[in-house]
């Protein structure tokens, strides 16, 4: 026989249909069931309507409500304002204490103090030295330098380093000689040794360069022109003593009385050491009471002439005439 749904009102064994209709049936024992004896199963909930589309479903259980807060502590009162009170004034800072002139500071340590002092002590030694390598070089530097610029520079112990050729030979005690000619009775010619030999005579005088700079106290030793010009006899007829020097283009000129001064030198010896060749050595001219331009370096011929014959310089517009301070348009200190 085919399962098929059995039509109202007939027997089934199955279980009832919960879809199909029931007709109510009161049942004999409140609370049993007729056919078991048993209570009957309890009748499932109704299905919900189905919600509206986009909306959430419905809760399955109701939402448990949350169990209420335990009391806490009673919150504290809140302060009572203060009364109004008027605020009192910052107090005035106290200013520092003035530093007492006398009073000792913090100590200083041997080993400071000795350091100190061998810092300084090393700076003297070594002064010279520097001063002397830093002349040399300047020296070399404007003996080839075409443009002159180096004279522009300050050397050791503020010289200026000038010279009007493009380079100048050095001389040795080997091969050094000086000429002293024209109008005299006994021409001769000195080795840097007989010079040495004759009698000298230091001083110490400021320098003063026409151009605007001055070396003070500045010891030159040499022997004395005049002194030389009577070991050759001048002749009457000389008035004047013109100055070559061994670059081959500077010159310089004195009248005799100017060169016949005490203060006159045929100079070996500058700031007590021999005359480097930067400062125009091994000789050189000093004339004390001029401007240093008078002063020919790298001195190599002497020769008496009837009158003055202006120098390199005398040519391109300076006095002959270069008496510190009375000269030139300037009015230096006089340095004799």
């Amino acid at each position: 026989m085919n399962e098929t749904t059995p039509p109202p009102g007939s027997a089934s064994s199955g279980p009832p249909d919960p879809a199909a209709p029931h007709a109510p049936e009161a049942p004999a024992d409140p609370g049993t069931s007729r056919a078991t004896g048993l209570p009957p199963a309890p009748a499932p909930d109704p299905a919900p309507d189905p919600a509206p589309d986009g909306a959430p479903p419905p809760a399955a259980y109701p939402a448990a409500e949350p169990a209420p807060a335990a009391p806490g502590p009673a919150p504290a009162p809140a302060p009572a304002p203060a009364p109004h009170a008027t605020p009192a004034p910052a107090p005035t800072p106290t200013p520092p204490p003035a530093a007492d002139p006398d009073a000792e500071g913090a100590p200083v340590g041997r080993r400071t103090v000795l350091a100190v002092l061998g810092l300084g002590a090393a700076g003297v030694a070594a002064a010279p030295w520097l001063q002397r390598g830093l002349e040399g070089f300047l020296g070399s530097v404007a003996g080839s330098d075409p443009t002159k610029l180096t004279g522009l520079l300050p050397g050791g112990g503020g010289f200026r380093y000038y010279s009007v050729a493009a380079s100048v030979p050095r001389k040795t005690a080997a091969d050094y000689r000086l000429t002293v000619g024209g109008l005299v009775e006994r021409p001769a010619e000195f080795t840097l040794r007989a010079l040495r030999a004759l009698p000298q005579t230091r001083l110490v005088r400021d320098v003063q360069c026409v151009t605007g700079w001055r070396v003070p106290d500045t010891p030159f030793e040499g022997v004395r022109l005049s002194e030389l010009l009577d070991a050759v006899g001048v002749r009457p007829e000389a008035g004047a003593v013109r100055f070559t020097c061994f670059d081959g283009v500077y010159s310089e000129s004195l009248t005799l009385d100017q060169a016949r001064r005490s203060d006159v030198l045929v100079c070996l010896r500058m700031r007590d050491e021999p005359l480097s060749h930067a400062h125009g050595g091994p000789v050189r001219l000093y004339v004390a009471p001029m401007y240093f331009y008078k002063s020919a370096k790298w001195l190599s011929g002497i020769s008496l002439t009837r009158d003055v014959r202006p120098g390199y310089w005398e040519e391109r517009g300076y006095d002959i005439d270069a008496w510190v301070g009375r000269s030139n348009g300037r009015d230096d200190t006089p340095t004799a």
